[in-house]
């Protein structure tokens, strides 16, 4: 099972929810070659929960994994700061996921954000897995956390956009990271959009639907990071495409119709 820990629904947290975006972005990481991602869209993101009502009306159920038609996996989970300063992975069942969600309405806008401490409290009253995303990012200070609020991390992310920055001091710093704390490296795109796919991808030697069967595999490491060798130009390309789909939009045009303009919706 060839999967992506860090990956995005909609093009941008402030713009509305595209039902034919985010089937579109479903369509493209198959085709790149995964078999599954997880869903950590942003918890502040606008229409959170819509993105989840949309997603699981058109999949079917398999353990916790939502299953499109085609048979692409995607597991439910979301992207939450921290007031230190960071960002965090949580991947779940989607009722645990949207019940967070609720719960952190009120921390949403920046200076309202819990503080670490405070939100792995929460995410130890449900079944999830909890990770660092890109804990190196400029603006971030996870990395400054005191041991044992750390230690709480089950994983550690490798960043598709830090390699892509800076592949071998990524690498370095993930790896003594993780060496620290004893916690295991999975690697994600951290994509909002098609071209970034396949760019860094996690693969598993057996497909799975649960996050405990997740979090088991990930426990006795069978599993490989692989790296495309078209990684920066993967990165650099999205990051292009994304800002200028934006634009689009900020000039009041409809980005997704200039995007699937002559594709299969």
């Amino acid at each position: 099972m060839k999967i992506d820990f860090h990956t995005h629904g909609k093009l941008a947290k402030k713009l509305p929810f595209s039902k034919e975006y985010t089937d579109w972005l479903f369509r493209e990481a198959q085709r790149s070659g995964l078999d599954a991602l997880c869903l950590t869209e942003h918890f502040n993101t606008l229409g959170f929960q819509e993105v989840y009502r949309y997603i699981s009306g058109r999949c079917t159920r398999e353990g916790d994994s939502l299953v499109t038609e085609s048979g692409f996996r995607i597991f439910p989970g979301m992207e939450t700061d921290i007031a230190e300063g960071g960002h965090t992975l949580i991947i779940g069942p989607m009722e645990c996921i949207l019940e967070m969600n609720r719960r952190l309405e009120p921390n949403k806008e920046k200076g309202k954000f819990l503080s670490f401490e405070e939100l792995a409290r929460m995410v130890e009253e449900y079944p999830v897995i909890f990770g660092a995303g890109h804990p190196y990012r400029e603006g971030g200070h996870i990395p400054e956390l005191p041991r044992e609020m750390l230690e709480k991390f089950f994983f550690l992310d490798v960043n598709g956009k830090d390699l892509a920055r800076d592949c071998d001091g990524t690498w370095e710093k993930m790896r003594a990271l993780s060496c620290k704390i004893d916690r295991p490296l999975v690697a994600g795109s951290d994509t909002h959009q098609s071209f970034q796919y396949g760019c860094v991808w996690n693969e598993f030697r057996q497909t799975v639907d649960t996050v405990q069967d997740l979090a088991a595999e990930i426990i006795k490491g069978t599993y490989e990071i692989r790296m495309s060798d078209s990684l920066a130009f993967k990165v650099e390309s999205a990051g292009i495409l994304k800002r200028a789909l934006k634009e689009i939009d900020a000039l009041g045009g409809d980005y997704v119709s200039v995007l699937l303009k002559g594709a299969e919706i």
